[in-house]
């Protein structure tokens, strides 16, 4: 019997080919995209569950608060006393490892190279978190000062096929460190990924950190402090006890500025946003996001062949109507259409798969993702797959299956076939289900393409045209102003600025602020963020004065007790505008002075984030960040000169730069990359669609073949004729557009709010996307009905 079911499917599948085409292309095209954003999303699920006690161990992380109690500051890290005081008060911990990420200048013999992800670490480090150590001792590794382990991928760039253990290695041309080990660097569903790995006992030397530093330091936020705990253990009970904890170590009322938390280490690269974090991480919304556009792009392969096996099944009602004259019940007709159902799905099932194999490598380079082929044979996902086949498979035939059966012979005979099929509400239901759905991706890409183009064209009150960003040593190792002369010696180096942060980072250092009130100094529970800068700083970024003056060389003073501020922290301290600030005593740590300046406000840091109350004030040590200002055309003549007074000055340093306009693309890659997403996937949707309305409208053309035979027999024009088959369907793509729009606009709405600054929903977005809509889906039906409404009234009457 199944054999026979089989036969008589591939018989109809060969019989309809251009229906089979349709089906087949639409349900691949639905799984293949299926299958992609699957591998995406069980990537991003993935992350930190590599390590065997992935469940057990969670990072420490620190809120500051400012004095009326709002959150000033969220970290993702903490100070170094942090970790061994936890231990020692908290015995349910099993192990505290504490993590420093930094970068320097590596060398090896005559290689030389500007390193990042080095991380100073515990010694216990691997009884935490799960490495594949290839060579060396990972119980005795790190246990000695100036010991470091390489990467595998970084044993092999700086040693070759040389043994590493025991190698030495230079640190900024200063220390040396003995190699006691190799491991296999990180997956890449980890939220850190450190090439280096240093022993932290290193950092007691007063050369490097200092003990001192490790143990009574609060303020120097840089370490990442993560907890073993027993299983099943209840964080909450600890976190409560945190501000006592604080207020113990710290001072009495620590806990009143500070909060300490905790997060399971699985949970980081999905639900941690905080303003530090040792990578970006990912978003939790993206992944319910990609989810839903995944099962509604199946949804929409589905219904389409729901419709047109339906609509075609109606050519099949005789052999229906004989097989039950002769015995056949209507479970065996269920069998032979889900049969049917199956087998298809089973050919669009092999034909993603190849697609997925195919597209996987554009994929991943699209999404920065490392989503490996041989995914597709984890179990998991053939369960996966097996599942989708299934559920495909019945859903999509089980509408044809139970409809068809379900009629008396007789009906069959007096024609009820054809006349619900004309009027098939569910069918019409499942068109506009189709269409909202490619409505809504499309709205949806609307605006976030308006967003972008708000981002990119907003004034952030600074250039970021043609500003080469450098990254020098301590700035008082040396006389800068010698080398920013030579520099500007090129005729295309307009100005050189030097600053602590560069725009388009996070303002993450700030101090207690003070100012007059009376005649004394009074401390205000304003958070303004720091930005050391030299006076060629402004000028660089083009940054406009709204009152008083830049910093100058021409006043000694400005060097020590001189603040500029921008607009909004002159609004948040009080004063009713920029003038009245200037010349007022201003305090802001240790550092006592007056302000010399108030500039117009500038966009630091990404629209995602309000603009910052902001001090700026000149701090040695901090200068390292170089911003040079280009002009014209000759940008690698002005390069090359820039190189050449580099690699003269500081020969033992690579030459290394970028442009700031790279940085800021970068600030909104996660957003560039959901618009692209967005208008693939919703033209896939209304590929898909336009499939499926190609299908009906083909098919219910046909099956009015002999209505328009005598309706052209009477006088109706072409014009007429296709009015009359098309606007059934147009109607359907009126009332999806209606459904649709609410709901995108609901969502983008939530969306937007993710930016402090953003553009508004335009009606406009909504028009066009039902334009195209309409338009799209006119075409679609137009294709067919113009060539239905041609034909001869002599054929349309004898098809019959």
């Amino acid at each position: 019997m199944i054999r026979n079911y089989l036969k008589i499917a591939f018989r109809n599948l060969l019989k309809h080919k251009l229906f089979s085409f349709i089906n087949i292309s639409g349900v691949a095209i639905g799984l293949t995209c299926f299958f992609l954003l699957a591998l995406y999303v069980k990537d991003e699920l993935s992350y930190d569950r590599f390590h065997e006690k992935g469940d057990r161990i969670y990072r420490l992380s620190r809120t500051f608060l400012s004095m009326d109690g709002t959150v000033s500051l969220r970290l993702g890290h903490t100070a170094p006393p942090f970790g061994p005081l936890i231990q020692q008060d908290f015995p349910m911990v099993e192990q505290v490892v504490r993590m420093l990420e930094t970068g320097a200048l590596m060398r090896y013999e005559e290689k030389v190279f500007n390193e990042e992800n080095i991380f100073v670490a515990d010694a216990n480090i691997f009884d935490v978190f799960t490495f594949d150590v290839l060579a060396g001792n990972k119980n005795k590794a790190l246990e000695n000062p100036f010991s470091i382990m390489f990467s595998k991928d970084m044993a092999e760039k700086y040693f070759g096929k040389e043994n590493p253990i025991g190698k030495i290695v230079k640190m900024n041309n200063q220390l040396d460190y003995t190699v006691t080990g190799v491991y296999a660097p990180l997956p890449a569903q980890s939220h850190f990924h450190p090439q280096f790995l240093v022993s932290f006992s290193t950092l007691n030397d007063n050369r490097v950190y200092g003990v001192e530093a490790l143990t009574n330091n609060w303020g120097n936020n840089s370490f990442s402090t993560y907890l073993l705990l027993p299983e099943k253990y209840d964080v909450n009970t600890m976190v409560k006890a945190f501000p006592d904890f604080q207020n113990r170590h710290i001072e009495p009322r620590a806990s009143a500025f500070s909060v300490l938390d905790l997060m399971k280490l699985t949970d980081i690269h999905l639900y941690s946003h905080l303003d530090s974090e040792i990578e970006a991480n990912g978003d939790v919304q993206y992944v319910y996001l990609f989810t839903a556009i995944a099962f509604f792009i199946l949804v929409i392969a589905c219904i389409n062949y729901m419709n047109l096996a339906t609509a075609t099944s109606a050519t099949r009602a005789k052999e229906i109507g004989m097989r039950k004259v002769i015995g056949a019940d209507r479970g065996q007709l269920i069998y032979q259409f889900l049969s049917e159902s199956m087998l298809l799905v089973s050919v669009s099932v092999l034909i993603a798969i190849l697609l997925v194999l195919l597209f996987i490598p554009a994929f991943n380079d699209f999404t920065q993702k490392q989503l490996a082929i041989d995914s597709l044979l984890d179990p998991y996902f053939i369960v996966m797959m097996l599942v989708i086949w299934l559920f495909t498979g019945l859903v999509a035939g089980s509408y044809p299956a139970f409809f068809m059966t379900s009629i008396h012979p007789l009906g069959i005979l007096k024609g009820q076939i054809g006349s619900s099929l004309k009027n098939g509400g569910l069918r019409q239901m499942l068109v506009v289900i189709q269409f909202a759905i490619a409505v809504v991706l499309m709205i949806s890409t609307a605006v976030v393409y308006s967003q972008m183009k708000f981002v990119k064209n907003y004034k952030l009150g600074y250039t970021t045209d043609q500003i080469v960003l450098l990254n020098m040593p301590d700035d008082s190792t040396f006389d800068f102003e010698s080398v920013r002369q030579r520099l500007k010696q090129n005729g295309s180096i307009m100005k050189v600025g030097r600053s602590s942060r560069i725009p388009s980072g996070r303002l993450l250092d700030s101090w207690g602020a003070s100012v007059m009130k009376g005649d004394t100094m009074a401390p205000t529970d304003i958070t303004i963020k720091s930005l050391s800068v030299d006076e060629g700083f402004i000028p660089t970024y083009k940054i406009e004065m709204a009152a008083g003056r830049n910093f100058s060389r021409n006043f000694s003073t400005d060097k020590t007790n001189a603040f500029v501020l921008n607009e909004t922290a002159v609004r948040t301290l009080g004063w009713k505008g920029a003038a009245e600030a200037i010349g007022k005593r201003f305090k802001y740590g240790e550092i006592q002075g007056q302000i010399i300046g108030v500039t117009k406000d500038f966009y630091f840091e990404s629209l995602h984030q309000q603009v910052a109350p902001i001090v700026m004030f000149h701090q040695p040590g901090r200068l390292h960040r170089v911003s040079v200002q280009l002009a014209g055309s000759e940008i690698k003549g002005a390069i090359a000169h820039i190189r050449a007074i580099w690699e003269e000055r500081f020969p033992d340093i690579p030459f290394e730069y970028e442009f700031l306009d790279q940085r800021f693309g970068q600030l909104y890659a996660v957003e560039q990359t959901q618009q692209t997403l967005f208008g693939l996937f919703a033209g896939i949707a209304i590929l898909i669609s336009c499939l499926g309305l190609l299908g009906l409208s083909m098919f219910m053309a046909e099956l009015r073949t002999k209505e328009i035979g005598v309706r052209k027999v009477l006088g109706a024009s072409v014009v007429s004729m296709v009015s009359l088959l098309s606007k059934d369907y147009l109607k359907l793509v009126l009332i999806a557009i209606v459904i649709a729009s609410p709901i995108a606009w609901y969502s983008m709405q939530l969306w937007l709010e993710n930016f402090a600054y953003h553009t508004e929903i335009h009606w406009g977005v909504f028009l066009l996307a039902g334009g195209i809509s309409i338009a799209i889906a006119l075409i679609t039906i137009s294709f067919q009905s113009i060539k239905t409404a041609r034909l001869s009234p002599v054929k349309s009457l004898r098809s019959e």
